[in-house]
């Protein structure tokens, strides 16, 4: 494998994601919540910058670009729906749309919720989709642009990539949305492990991002709003899954 993953933790609880192509010397680097980490992390392996890609316009995810000095001269790829908001970019993609990176394809997919125009983007060859605000580690954006249908629809969407996809998320949220999940599914024996480990990592001060795509379908309760046992628990039986999920959400506004 010529593809390296590298996690990037930026300001309080943002995470920041290089990808770094070794035949080439190639590194993309996906969102740019604050640049002094990120500079660090590439001058530490002598890596050099050619792509940018901006997965939605909030500032936690853009505002590093500017004082960034190693993305100067990197091509800057972002949603064209976003485009308005986002940085100057060098290529605006839309869902469906596929380019490549150092003889690597890499999928957009149309993930709004969160935002409207958000993106999502999946490299095959790495087994990775990089998700930020939209799928998260035990969780998923609150939606502040769009409705739930929208983002249950993007949900599903991520959930039906192969199940050994690396979740590549924005933010180190993954221990309240744990204790969360632990409300939605109590008996969730996967999810009561997940939680120990979640717990345990924290206290050594371990990132719990990226995650695996097969540990958020068997315990991110936001994914499993379609499942019988989750409608059950919630006494929505009879509801859609769209429904479940936006039930989901608003007790996890509220918690």
């Amino acid at each position: 494998m010529t593809l390296e993953l590298v996690t990037v933790p930026c300001l309080s609880d943002n995470y920041a994601f290089l990808l770094h192509e070794g035949n080439s010397g190639a590194t993309a680097l996906i969102d740019v919540p604050e640049a002094a980490p990120i500079a660090a992390a590439l001058e530490e392996r002598s890596w050099t910058l050619s792509e940018v890609w901006i997965t939605h316009h909030h500032a936690d995810h853009v505002q590093g670009l500017p004082d960034l000095a190693a993305a100067k001269g990197a091509k800057v790829t972002g949603a064209e729906a976003d485009a308005h908001r986002l940085p100057d970019l060098d290529r605006r993609v839309k869902d469906g749309d596929t380019f490549d990176f150092a003889g690597h394809e890499v999928r957009v997919m149309d993930v709004s919720g969160h935002t409207k125009g958000h993106i999502a983007l999946y490299v095959p060859d790495a087994k990775a989709v990089f998700t930020a605000d939209s799928l998260m580690a035990l969780g998923c954006g609150r939606l502040f642009e769009g409705t739930a249908e929208m983002m249950w629809a993007s949900l599903s969407k991520l959930a039906a990539l192969p199940a050994d996809t690396t979740v590549c998320s924005g933010h180190e949220y993954t221990a309240a949305n744990a204790r969360f999940a632990l409300t939605v599914e109590p008996g969730n024996a996967a999810l009561q492990r997940r939680a120990q480990e979640i717990e345990a990592a924290r206290s050594e001060g371990r990132p719990t991002v990226p995650s695996s795509l097969a540990e958020e379908l068997a315990t991110n309760p936001f994914l499993r709003a379609g499942l019988s046992e989750v409608k059950s628990g919630l006494d929505m039986s009879g509801s859609s899954d769209a429904e479940v999920f936006a039930e989901i959400r608003r007790r996890k506004d509220n918690f």
